[in-house]
Parts: C-alpha cells; structure tokens; sequence
C-alpha cells in the first residue's frame, strides 16, 4: 500500500528521471514541425514497452518521426518495407549453407534490433505479418530448430495506409491485440503546414539529429513507470471500460449491443493500465488520475472492438463506440 509520502517520493524521481522527455521532444522538434500528438504516443509506446500501430495517409510524416526517435536514443535502428512479394525469411533470417565451414549457419534479419519500422505493414500478405507474431509478444524469434532472444528494448512500430486503399490487407485481429495502442495521424494544422512549405523551399536539409538520452536512462524510467501509484477506484474504471465494449447492456448501452461482435480482450485491460501510468509519467505525475485512462482508451482500444455489418451500415466506427462508452462510465 502507497502513502502520501511513497507517492511524493515518486513525484520527486519522476521529476528528475523524466527530464530526458524534454531533451527528446526538443531534439525531434528539430526535425518534425507538430505531430505532438503522435509523438507522445510513440513515448508511451517505449515507456510501457508496447509496441505501437500507426495509421494515416501516406506523407505525414510517420517513419521520419520514428526513424528520428531511434536516432536521439542511439538504438539499434531496421526499416522494412513491407511489399506483397516479402517472405518470412525477409523479417527474421534464414539458414544458409556456408561452403568453407561445410555446414548451415543462420544468417539473422532485420528484426534483430532495438526499433523495427515496419513500413506500411499492411501491404503484405498474411503469412509475412503471422512472422512478426512470435517476436512482438515473445521477445524471441525462431530459426531452424533454435531460438534467439531479442536485445531490450525491442518495439515494433509499424505503420500502415487506411484500408480503403488498393493493395492493402487488413492485420488479423490476433496481431493486432499485440499492439498497445493504434494511433490515428491526422494531418497538420494551417499554421504547421505553413512552416513545413518554408522549410522545404528554402532547400532546407534535415539536420542530423544528436543522442540526447542514454538507453540506460531509458530502462531507468520504463521501470518507473511500472512503480507509479494507481488506486483501487481507477482499477476499477479501466474495468468498467473494458467491460463496457463487452457487454454493453450491463452499462446501459443497450443501443450498442447491436454494433460490437467482440469486446476488448484481457490485454486491453492490461495496456490501459500500463498505458496510463506511461501518460501520467509524461505529465510529470506519481499516480494515474481518471483523465490519463480517458485520454488513452481510443488509442488502446479502437483496434481491440470488433464491428459488426450493422455498424458499418450505419457508418459508425470504433471511436464512436468508445465515445459512447466513455459517456456512460462514471468517472471516480
């Protein structure tokens, strides 16, 4: 059980231990004009370690903002770029014959590293995405008969184009649940749109970003972030919200039974208390409030809700139902 002074203890080291955030954002705003938003969802990606699905329209700039978080942390950095033609081999490695030796030796691939950009992830067939599987919720991966452990911290964050795009394939919902949180990039505002036209037609080159945060630091405030302090009560609400997208008529919800064929799983109970306490360290906060928990469930939970044909009829999507859900739900 926490007291007054525990929690002040781990306001007072998260203050000093969270300064690195400030460092981060500075250093990326180097290169990336806005998308504060999407930022901030990538950080509690790493602080949760969780890894992180992004959705948007092609140019907004979701692999600069990734590529650029590996470079001031100074971790091992892979792109892939998913294409309908990749093959399983092409993510985790492969066994190949070595002619001196006489023998099989493994030849590992691009998923051995510390940020793994899967670009456009939906752009390759079943059986390449089903590769990823074993190494986002293991941490390991298998070639031939052995396995290999993947070093820490090891995030996948992958992006992907709307569905509604040609030559995409939508991620089977058991891959999907391995993502802590899909995050939807919107476009930036008039004003940031602005700066990004100047910048391009002053022939502006991309600065070279510096480390500015030691991966030790890192892992310092991941282990943090676990510590910060949540009450009984807010245990409660994140309940009440999972629960919620399961069985809505027990919420009074009843309009919404019709609309879900499935509610979130365990692991999205699990996220949105781990993602919680990730925005809580962000604001500087010992303790999770009820408004860390509403300010991250559509990010952790619109991928986790299953529509059914009458909510895509009615042109109702997962934000919706999580807005609905989030209305009824008394807040502690």
């Amino acid at each position: 059980m926490y007291t007054a002074d525990d929690i002040k203890q781990l306001n007072e080291k998260i203050l000093h231990q969270g300064q690195f955030v400030d460092r981060l954002r500075n250093e990326i705003g180097r290169v990336i004009v806005g998308q504060q938003y999407m930022l901030d969802r990538l950080l509690i990606g790493l602080l949760s370690n969780g890894h992180i699905l992004l959705e948007g329209v092609p140019g907004l700039a979701k692999t600069l903002t990734i590529k650029s978080l590996a470079q001031t942390i100074k971790g091992k950095f892979s792109r892939i770029q998913f294409t309908p033609d990749l093959l399983p081999a092409d993510v985790v490695g492969t066994m190949i014959f070595n002619q001196q030796k006489h023998e099989f030796v493994v030849r590992k691939g691009p998923i051995f590293a510390n940020f793994l950009l899967a670009d456009e992830i939906n752009r390759a067939p079943a059986k390449v995405q089903s590769a990823l599987l074993e190494a986002m919720q293991e941490r390991q991966v298998t070639i031939g008969d052995s396995s290999y452990v993947l070093d820490e911290p090891f995030l996948v964050l992958a992006t992907q184009n709307p569905l509604e795009q040609e030559g995409t394939y939508p991620l089977p919902e058991a891959q999907q649940d391995r993502f802590l949180m899909k995050v939807v990039v919107t476009y930036p505002s008039k004003q940031e749109e602005q700066l990004i036209i100047r910048a391009h037609m002053n022939g502006m080159k991309l600065p070279d970003l510096n480390q500015v945060v030691a991966m030790q630091e890192v892992m310092q405030a991941r282990d943090l972030t676990r510590k910060i302090y949540m009450d009984e009560k807010v245990e409660q609400y994140i309940l009440d919200i999972v629960f919620a997208t399961r069985t809505p008529e027990k919420y009074r919800l009843d309009k919404l039974k019709p609309l879900i064929a499935y509610g979130g799983s365990p692991r999205a109970s699990i996220n949105l208390a781990l993602a919680s306490k990730a925005h809580a360290f962000l604001n500087k906060r010992g303790y999770v409030i009820p408004e860390d928990v509403r300010s991250i469930s559509k990010d952790v939970l619109r991928h986790r809700i299953g529509l059914t044909y009458e909510a895509e009829a009615e042109n109702i999507n997962a934000d919706q139902v999580v807005d609905d859900v989030l209305r009824a739900i008394v807040v502690p």
